[in-house]
C-alpha cells in the first residue's frame, strides 16, 4: 500500500524531495517495499493541488518550470485546486504531512500550527524547520503521542547528516555527558577564510557571494542559528527542558585579526561551538567561539562543513562530520524520516 504524502510548502527543498521520490521510487519499492505517493501540495505562492490517487510528479515539476506556479498542471478527473494549507492538512487523504514552509524561527509559526493540525487529523509529520522543535518540542511530541502518530525532524540540526538519529539509535546505551558541535557552515567558512588572512567583512562578503550567508547574516554570525540547534539537541538527545533564553550565546562578530594571530601562535583554531553539557544532572548549553587545540577532532573541520562530537561513557567520543545544509541534503533528511516512518509501520 502506498504511503501518501501532503507537502505543505513547495520551495527548493520540497521540489528536491519530490525529485528524489521520482528518481528513486522504483528502487525504494524493490529494495524496501516502500511506495511513496504525493497526493497533495499546498504552497502560499505556487498554488495547491490534490488528487486522492496521487499527483504526477513529472507534470508538477513541468508546471513549475513554465511559470513558477502549479496553475498549468493539467486537469484530470478528481483533481482539486485551491485548498489553503490548513484545509489541505484537514482534507487530504495523506498519511504524512511534509512541513517545509517558510517559518519564523522566533515564533515557530506557521509550522507549529500545521503540526498540531496534522496530529489532530491523524497524520504523521516530518519537517526540517528548527523553530517548532526548538520552541515547542515537548508540547508537539505529547500531541503526536496522544494521537498515535509520528513526529520526525532529522533535518533540523545537520540537514541530511544524522546528528539526531545516530545518538538515539546507534549510540543508545551510552550515557552522553556532552555534545559539542560546529553547527553553522557560514561561520565555519568565514573563520577558515579569516585564518588565512581575510578580514571579517571580506569573509562575510565572500560567504554571501557563494550563497552560504543570507543578505541579512545576523542569525549566522551572532550564533542564533546554532542556539536553536543546541536547544534541539539538549531537549531531544539529553531529555532537557531548555528554552532559548537559557542558552548563553555569543557569535563571531567580535573576533579580530589579533585573535586569529593568537590562535596561530598557540597552534589552535577558532571555531563557533554549540555545546550541551550534563553537569551533575543540570543541563547547560552555550554557543561561543572557542580556540581548539589540534588534537580536537573539531579543529580540523574547514570550509562550510559541519561536525558534532558526542562524549559517551562506553564508546568514548564519537565525531560525525557532514554537510549541514543544501537542497539535496535537506531533501534526503526528509527521506530518512519517511523511510524510518515506513519501517516502523511494517
Amino acid at each position: 500500500m502506498a504511503h501518501k504524502l501532503a507537502f505543505i510548502g513547495f520551495g527548493g527543498v520540497g521540489q528536491g524531495l519530490a525529485e528524489i521520490i521520482q528518481t528513486k521510487g522504483t528502487w525504494l519499492q524493490k529494495q524496501f517495499g516502500m511506495d511513496f505517493k504525493i497526493v497533495s501540495i499546498s504552497d502560499l505562492y505556487k498554488g495547491s493541488l490534490h488528487h486522492s490517487e496521487g499527483l504526477d510528479i513529472d507534470k508538477v515539476l513541468q508546471a513549475l518550470k513554465k511559470d513558477g506556479t502549479l496553475d498549468s498542471y493539467p486537469e484530470t478527473k478528481g483533481l482539486v485546486r485551491g485548498w489553503d494549507n490548513i484545509t489541505t492538512i484537514e482534507k487530504s487523504n495523506a498519511d504524512t504531512m511534509v512541513e517545509i514552509t517558510f517559518t519564523d524561527v522566533n515564533t515557530g509559526q506557521p509550522a507549529i500550527d500545521h503540526c498540531k493540525k496534522a496530529f489532530n487529523s491523524g497524520k504523521n509529520a516530518v519537517l526540517t524547520n528548527k523553530g517548532p522543535i526548538a520552541l515547542a518540542y515537548q508540547e508537539l511530541n505529547e500531541i503526536a503521542e496522544a494521537n498515535n502518530v509520528c513526529f520526525s525532524f532529522e533535518g533540523t540540526v545537520m540537514s541530511g547528516t544524522p546528528a539526531i538519529r545516530m545518538p538515539l539509535t546507534s549510540l543508545v546505551g551510552n550515557d552522553i555527558k556532552e555534545i559539542r558541535g560546529i553547527l553553522n557552515g557560514t561561520t565555519n567558512y568565514m573563520l577558515t577564510k579569516m585564518e588565512a588572512g581575510m578580514d571579517f567583512d571580506d569573509a562575510l562578503k565572500e560567504a554571501q557571494a557563494k550563497g552560504f550567508a543570507e543578505a541579512d547574516p545576523t542569525s549566522d554570525i551572532e550564533g542564533y542559528d546554532v542556539l536553536y540547534k543546541v536547544v534541539i539537541l539538549a531537549n531531544v538527545i539529553m531529555n532537557a527542558d531548555l528554552k532559548k533564553e537559557d542558552v548563553v550565546c555569543e557569535g563571531i562578530s567580535s573576533l579580530t585579526r589579533e585573535d586569529m594571530n593568537r590562535a596561530e601562535q598557540e597552534n589552535k583554531k577558532w571555531k563557533l561551538i554549540g555545546k550541551v553539557k550534563n553537569e551533575n544532572g543540570q543541563i547547560n548549553a552555550t554557543v561561543s567561539p572557542e580556540m581548539l587545540p589540534e588534537e580536537d577532532p573539531l579543529s580540523g573541520i574547514s570550509g562550510a562543513l559541519n561536525a558534532i562530537t558526542y562524549e559517551c561513557d562506553l564508546s568514548g567520543p564519537v565525531t560525525l562530520i557532514g554537510a549541514g545544509a543544501g537542497i539535496p541534503e535537506t531533501g534526503f533528511a526528509l527521506l530518512i524520516d519517511l523511510i524510518n516512518l515506513e519501517r516502523n509501520n511494517l
